[in-house]
């Protein structure tokens, strides 16, 4: 993971805009996603699609509530 985010640091630190970074990555997780279903054989169908973004809505709610927990902890920390 370590690796994605130094890229799109690398990214950014030339010159391209945050959100292009992030959308790109975000792109390419959803082209690698669906190879990772499919393979090169096609594309996902409306339930893998739902499969996929449930997936990706649970790992955004963890990384989310983590970062609260985090800040809560920095701010009962000062």
């Amino acid at each position: 993971m370590q690796r994605f985010i130094d890229l799109a640091n690398q990214m950014k630190d030339e010159g391209v805009p945050v959100n292009v970074v992030s959308w790109s990555l975000m792109t390419a997780s959803g082209i690698y996603s669906t190879y990772s279903v499919t393979g090169n054989s096609g594309g996902l169908n409306p339930s893998g699609i739902d499969k996929v973004a449930d997936a990706y809505k649970q790992n955004l709610t963890n990384i989310q509530a983590l970062k609260k927990a985090q800040d809560e902890q920095k701010k009962a920390g000062n």
